[in-house]
């Protein structure tokens, strides 16, 4: 074991492996930083350069890169309040708000910092248990995953600020947002209202970043303010320096949840969905004193980054032992495997072994690799803190809908996009959590495959019985036991709460419920008409979907009341209401979106976004029309030579491109435009 994990740390250290190690890091932050890119389509680009390379150098590349997009991810997440995947929406939690508080370098020290101690934990831990690891995979069949997907909705429902009813609501909601299209059971399909886009279920780029990324870019640009909401600026180095002394200072920490996150992520399909919210909640229950968790808590950072780093790494066991990908990248790198003639199974424990060990070895330095090179730019990358607000929202949201078009290649990602957009913003200003709706949106079609394959095999819920899923049910009912009398505790305190689901405005929270409550309603009789195979999982969801969304009705309608008896009268409290929601500035700013995505229709996405992006700097920043163009025609070049020539999209055929193209001279490069 030894000698095969010392020749597998040899492989790495020849020159030309050391050469595209190192290109495939550099590749990976980059792609780490661009919201909606992440590591599979890093792999994707990578992939047909490695046909003709031989095998370590191959993996070398796609390895590194995969590893390092995990580290740099934080970047946006911290700066921006923009998970760039959904494994790094747990970072947004406390990592952008100490952004706004002035300690961007900091953060930043304290995530990359952790990525790599996460990187390294996480391979060494699976470096010592690999000999063993295959009969626990093997435990967690259909029930066990059911469960572990449970106890990721409990974890992120915790964390649902002084509500929990409200965190429950939300992910029924997103597991209601996860039935539709076509089930996997029959060819009937659900929640479509008859549109070719939905057929293949929601995409989930375009809603993540619509739940999270409009809503921050609309504070930036309605309170025309830097992401630093604070006139003392950070010292960088020193803050640097102070976030790389948090993370050895917890340092305890950091392993618990690298071990944590390497283990969860051996589990197919569930790992990357769970693992930030599990740690984040286990950082917060583990600690004396939670109550700056959300409000800029630097443990609350520590904790996902950790993890999402020494996922990485369980990834590739069930891959690398079973054939079993688990997710998009791990899908490409077996593909990979296949094609330089490394067959995965248990063959890759046995004659193949330091190959493997090489692997682990790859993803431990790549962590490390990758926080070096980015610990160096903190500098650089920090001060976009300090741009004034109305600087970063045009190029963040040309990244933002170039990213929701990446995850749905079709002009209905926009209108998602947008849509989500608006209603994260109603969420964030009315008190509703949004971490549990995209949680249940990626755990639901796992969820309710677990469950029927489950109950079919056992003929019922002869599977509640298992040793793991008893295990699994206890840890759920401890986890909402703590999250209710942490609530409990809070509110006898007189806490005032504050970060996710923070705001208390009963005037926006009482027809956000209102809505559900229909919806529910709705979802489940439209459900009746189904078979009941297909109609299983949504009436599971959207019956106590229904009755919990009444009670919140009722909730909101009695604190509604009561603001109304403290206000004088109905008036003077929508009209209070209303400006805590900033309604005024917010219906332009919708406006604006709405007009981008209608003049895509006649004009194409290149032509646009860089309009939108001019008249947006013009008549709402206030810039002069020089700024204006210059800015705009380096979106527009971006559009073109970035997401056009290297990564080849189709983008949208415009009306004006149907009509136009036919009359185009021959050797005009109509790229350049459509």
């Amino acid at each position: 074991m030894i000698e095969a994990l010392l020749e597998g740390l040899g492989l790495i250290f020849q020159w030309h492996v050391l050469i595209y190690f190192a290109l495939g890091c550099v590749i990976g932050i980059l792609m780490g930083a661009v919201p909606g890119m992440g590591g599979a389509i890093g792999l994707v680009l990578l992939l047909p350069f490695t046909f003709s390379m031989e095998p370590v150098a191959a993996f070398a590349l796609l390895l590194a890169s995969w590893a390092s997009t995990s580290t740099s991810g934080a970047i946006t997440s911290v700066l921006l309040g923009v998970p760039s995947t959904a494994a790094s929406q747990a970072t947004v939690l406390d990592g952008y708000p100490m952004a706004k508080r002035g300690e961007a370098a900091r953060a930043l020290g304290a995530s990359f910092t952790s990525s790599a101690m996460g990187g390294v934990c996480g391979a060494a831990a699976l470096g010592i248990s690999l000999p063993l690891i295959l009969p626990v995979i093997l435990a967690f069949e259909s029930p066990e995953q059911f469960m572990l997907g449970l106890l990721g909705l409990a974890m992120v429902g915790s964390l649902s600020g002084q509500s929990i009813i409200k965190g429950v609501v939300a992910a029924l909601f997103g597991l209601l947002l996860a039935t539709i299209g076509l089930p996997e059971s029959q060819a009937v399909p659900r929640y479509t209202f008859g549109t070719l886009y939905l057929l293949d279920q929601l995409p989930l780029i375009p809603v993540l970043l619509g739940l999270f990324a409009i809503p921050e870019v609309m504070e930036l640009a309605i309170k025309d303010v830097s992401i630093a909401r604070t006139s003392n600026t950070e010292d960088t180095k020193n803050g640097l320096f102070d976030g790389v002394r948090d993370a050895f200072k917890h340092w305890w920490l950091v392993v618990r949840c690298s071990v944590i996150g390497a283990y969860i992520g051996m589990l197919p399909g569930l790992g990357a969905s769970i693992v930030g919210w599990v740690t984040y909640a286990h950082a917060k229950q583990s600690v004396k004193d939670d109550s700056k968790f959300g409000q800029g808590d630097v443990r609350g950072l520590l904790a996902p980054e950790a993890a999402n780093n020494a996922l990485r790494g369980g990834a590739l066991i069930p891959t690398l032992t079973l054939g079993i990908p688990g997710s998009v990248g791990t899908a490409i790198l077996m593909g990979a495997l296949i094609m330089h003639g490394l067959r995965p199974g248990p063959g890759m424990l046995t004659e193949n072994l330091p190959m493997t060990f090489s692997f682990v070895w790859m993803i431990a330095i790549a962590s490390v690799v990758a926080t070096l090179i980015l610990l160096k730019t903190v500098n650089q990358v920090a001060k976009v803190a300090l741009l004034p607000g109305q600087i970063v929202v045009p190029g963040v949201l040309l990244f933002v809908f170039m990213g929701a078009w990446l995850g749905g290649a079709s002009i209905g990602a926009w209108f998602s996009c947008a849509a989500f957009g608006i209603i994260g913003f109603f969420m964030k200003r009315g008190g509703w959590p949004r971490p549990p709706v995209i949680l249940a949106l990626v755990l639901g079609s796992i969820l309710e495959r677990s469950f029927q394959i489950s109950t079919r095999i056992h003929e019922g819920v002869g599977w509640l019985g298992r040793p793991i899923v008893i295990v699994l049910v206890l840890i759920i009912a401890v986890t909402i036991f703590l999250a209710v009398r942490g609530v409990a505790r809070d509110k006898l305190a007189g806490k005032v709460l504050a970060g996710e689901a923070s705001e208390r405005n009963p005037a926006v929270s009482f027809p956000i419920s209102l809505i559900l409550l229909v919806t529910f309603v709705w979802a489940a009789y439209t459900a009746l008409a189904w078979s009941p195979v297909v109609s299983q999982f949504p009436l599971l969801i959207s019956v106590p979907g229904a009755l919990l969304s009444l009670v919140v009705v009722i909730q909101d309608f009695l604190h509604l009341h009561e603001r109304k008896r403290s206000s004088g009268s109905w008036k003077v409290l929508l009209n209070s209401a209303a400006k805590d929601a900033w309604l005024a500035e917010s219906l332009p700013f919708f406006g604006y979106l709405l007009c981008m995505i209608g003049l895509t229709l006649l004009v194409g996405q290149k032509i646009a976004l860089p309009i939108f992006i001019g008249v947006y700097l013009t008549r709402w920043g206030h810039y002069s029309k020089l700024v204006a163009i210059s800015y705009a025609l380096g979106c527009w070049a971006i559009m073109v030579f970035f997401y056009d020539q290297v990564m080849s999209l189709l983008f949208y055929p415009s009306l004006l491109e149907l009509n136009l193209q036919s009359k185009f001279s021959i050797g005009f490069p109509d790229w350049l435009l459509f």
